[in-house]
């Protein structure tokens, strides 16, 4: 549910930054697209860390768990102060590259910038929400994103627009109010972990063999995710080449679907804490039972929108837009990946299964040949040979069903719930 909260958040910033213009959709979603790189960073101390946490609560190990939340914290904030510089000052380089106009650039550098400043309360954030999630406390902190979802829309609102007295700031505003939103996020985090009889703390004691241990863990995910992260952009840029019109429509489409993947990552991040408490505790029938169940919710749920998506497109991407190439373009997006969602979900549960078990280099080859080999060098080539957007849109479909079936397969072998970590 969280996740869900998630991208219904990124749904209503995109609602009222495309009442502004064509060009700030299309900027703020393709920031979306460079969060995907923070996120692989995020993952070097959050995969790891969620690993060896579950572990630990699942043995009766709280201070051990506690004391390497307390470190993963410092290396948190310390990392993200250097991402940040990078964020600040290269955001109008970064839309270059993707090969904006300038239109974009401009709106893209307002937006991102702003949202650098905010890269260490975003770390954070992340690693607070998987922590508590890795000691099974998942409701809580969808409480807390509920609140911070509704802050976050009602600054929108106030700052996007120039409400009750407030300047109209355009997407300089939606980036001060996701700012503001992390905030509320990493304090409310901190008054839950500081109550009493939590099921884990902040113990002030830095274990370095246990931050270096999470990290080793999380460094073959960080790779994984980096050079996905990094293909992704390189397709992006494929959709890019195609016009303003067709990325805005990508990029509308994408947050539709994300309706029904975000819950996927939900009962992916349940899955990954799960299978790594119950390996903790020695007791794999129930590990690999607990994947199989987070599977078939998961897919059911993303199934069951993605049958909506197929129905209704055009009147979906209507409340985003009123571009006649923009709907049309996000429709054909959104029927082709409706007919996709069971084997994302099966991908996104099953790989993170594999990961709270400790098992991230397999998972981290099997994304990057696949991103590379089924869906980035056959967009590329398909490109250049002048095939319209919907080739693309279907060659990215192939790589998701191929990509599900073999992390099926992977799964069901059970050689990975052995994984030392």
């Amino acid at each position: 549910m969280k996740h869900l909260v998630d991208i219904l958040q990124v749904l209503i910033d995109m609602l009222m930054v495309g009442a502004v213009s064509t060009a700030a959709l299309a900027a703020v979603g393709i920031s979306m697209q460079f969060m995907m790189l923070i996120n692989a960073i995020i993952t070097l101390y959050v995969v790891g860390g969620n690993a060896l946490i579950s572990r630990f609560i699942g043995s009766g190990r709280k201070n051990r768990a506690s004391s390497l939340l307390y470190g993963l914290v410092i290396f948190a904030t310390i990392l993200g102060f250097f991402v940040t510089i990078i964020g600040y000052f290269g955001s109008a380089t970064f839309y270059s590259a993707m090969g904006s106009t300038p239109d974009v650039i401009q709106a893209g550098e307002e937006y991102f910038s702003i949202l650098s400043l905010g890269i260490i309360l975003i770390f954070i954030d992340n690693l607070l929400y998987n922590a508590l999630s890795a000691a099974g406390d998942t409701k809580s902190s969808l409480y807390i994103k509920l609140l911070s979802a509704a802050l976050n829309a009602f600054l929108n609102y106030v700052l996007i627009f120039g409400h009750f007295g407030a300047p109209e700031l355009g997407v300089k505003g939606a980036a001060i109010a996701t700012v503001i939103a992390y905030l509320f996020n990493v304090i409310a985090y901190y008054i839950l972990i500081k109550k009493l009889n939590a099921k884990l703390d902040f113990l002030p004691i830095v274990r370095k063999v246990d931050v270096v241990r999470a990290i080793k863990v999380g460094y073959s995910a960080f790779l994984d995710r980096g050079i996905s992260s990094a293909s992704f952009l390189i397709f992006v840029s494929i959709i890019t080449a195609y016009g303003t019109a067709e990325l805005a429509g990508y990029q509308v489409g994408l947050r539709i679907e994300g309706i029904a993947f975000m819950p996927g990552f939900g009962f992916a991040i349940a899955a990954m804490a799960l299978v790594g408490q119950n390996i903790g505790a020695r007791d794999f029938d129930k590990a690999y039972n607990m994947g199989i169940i987070s599977g078939r919710i998961a897919y059911g749920f993303m199934g069951s929108v993605g049958i909506i998506m197929i129905l209704f497109p055009e009147y979906l991407v209507s409340f985003f837009t009123k571009d006649m190439l923009t709907i049309v373009v996000a429709s054909q997006y959104l029927i082709l990946v409706g007919l996709a969602q069971i084997p994302l979900a099966l991908m996104f549960v099953y790989s993170s299964a594999l990961r709270g078990a400790g098992a991230t280099k397999i998972t981290m080859r099997v994304n990057v040949a696949s991103l590379w080999f089924l869906r980035v060098v056959p967009s590329y080539i398909a490109y250049e040979m002048g095939y319209g957007i919907v080739a693309i849109f279907i060659i990215m479909n192939i790589e998701t069903l191929i990509k599900g079936i073999i992390f099926w397969y992977i799964y069901s072998r059970r050689t990975w719930l052995h994984t030392k970590v």
